[in-house]
């Protein structure tokens, strides 16, 4: 494999900023800005998209999403939309996405390489990271809920 290439791998950097109400222990995602490299681009609104829903992906996945089992019973207590949180528009900022856009030499893709979920995984790292910059605590088990920040 040419070691230009990368392996097939696509490769990103996940940056963000969060507002944090110490009495209240609210957190909120003010400022994101991404950089991935995939390759050449074929279509920047897609690509941008699967960026927006991968953010908003992380974004749930750190402050909201948590399946909560009853351990008398074993059974899921949320197990419908109506009680588990997901994020919508208002908690995902406006996103600064970038893209390297340099054809792959020996790709059978056009020059591209697969982005698919590439998008969110660093998002809640990068809120762990932002968190214990603001706050000097460090949260690893996700959700990052108001108890967790107070």
């Amino acid at each position: 494999s040419n070691p230009d290439t990368g392996g097939g791998h696509t490769f990103g950097a996940v940056f963000l900023e969060v507002r944090i109400r110490p009495r209240l222990g609210s957190l909120r995602v003010s400022r994101v800005v991404t950089a991935y490299d995939l390759g050449r681009v074929l279509n920047r609104r897609t690509a941008y998209g699967q960026v927006m829903g991968g953010v908003t992906w992380g974004i749930g996945f750190a402050l909201f999403e948590h399946t909560m089992v009853d351990p008398s019973t074993a059974r899921i207590v949320n197990p419908n939309l109506s009680t588990y949180l997901v994020p919508v528009n208002a908690d995902t900022p406006k996103l600064e996405v970038m893209f390297v856009d340099r054809a792959i030499g020996d790709s059978d893709a056009l020059g591209a390489r697969g982005f698919g979920e590439t998008p969110g995984t660093g998002v809640p790292a990068a809120i762990s990271n932002a968190i214990y910059h603001a706050t000097g605590r460090r949260l690893r088990d996700v959700p990052f809920t108001q108890d967790k920040l107070l």
